[in-house]
């Protein structure tokens, strides 16, 4: 059954407007696009969050890439990032297959949610801080509705920042953040009330290419992870 709450906030993210830069930028990708994709109709809008409802593991990226996301309508779909991305969770058991190219491609999360920073493709893949905080509320909002989730993966530092202010949004209802505050550095490992945040770097084509992250590395961090699940179902 599906989580009605779930569905009706990825329909108020789909239908953002809060960001007029952003919003700009990615109509204007969905009209020119790249010659490869010329005959593909591009999302063009904001990424709702993609997974399973129940799951345990929430994985939050930086924005979707022009591209990708924003021409497929799903999250790390597409593109480089999204092809070591889920090859890593097909190899961790998180995903039913290794690949994504589209929305209607048989991909499947098990255990695990994505989710993102923001919620547009931002020009040069950098969103500004202003535009950050309009996308907040709705991963505040996830976290809500994601009940089961007790680990939080972060891919790169801005996904890490941005989860962290979150949970210091929570602050009122009971999660504290501990003091000095979490360090992004990749295979970092933090935990924060009843969550397990783990940093990793994201992984960009960049990052990738020139070995910074490699298949090994982006492995550990999900075997840390898996760890990190059963360590809580054991203690519940």
């Amino acid at each position: 059954m599906e989580n009605q709450a779930l569905v009706a906030l990825n329909a108020a993210i789909v239908a953002c407007e809060k960001c007029p830069r952003l919003r700009a930028y990615c109509e204007a990708v969905a009209h020119e696009k790249r010659r490869a994709f010329r005959e593909q109709v591009y999302w063009g809008k904001p990424l709702p969050g993609f997974g399973d409802a129940a799951a345990q593991l929430l994985i939050v990226g930086l924005a979707p890439a022009a591209h990708g996301g924003n021409r497929t309508g799903r999250m790390f779909t597409g593109d480089r990032s999204g092809d070591f991305l889920y090859a890593a969770l097909h190899r961790a058991g998180f995903a039913n297959q290794p690949i994504a190219i589209s929305r209607d491609d048989g991909l499947q999360l098990i255990d695990a949610y994505i989710a993102a920073a923001g919620r547009c493709a931002p020009p040069d893949n950098k969103p500004t801080p202003e535009e950050l905080s309009y996308c907040r509320p709705y991963l505040i909002e996830e976290l809500h509705l994601l009940k089961n989730v007790c680990v939080i993966v972060t891919l790169g530092k801005i996904a890490f920042d941005n989860v962290l202010a979150a949970l210091a949004t929570l602050a009122s209802q009971g999660v504290e953040i501990s003091k000095p505050r979490p360090a992004f550095g990749h295979e970092a490992v933090y935990r924060i009330d009843r969550y397990t945040l783990i940093a990793s770097y994201h992984p960009s084509q960049r990052n990738t290419q020139t070995g910074l992250l490699t298949p090994p590395m982006f492995d550990r961090v999900f075997t840390r992870a898996r760890q990190s699940i059963t360590q809580t179902l054991a203690s519940t």
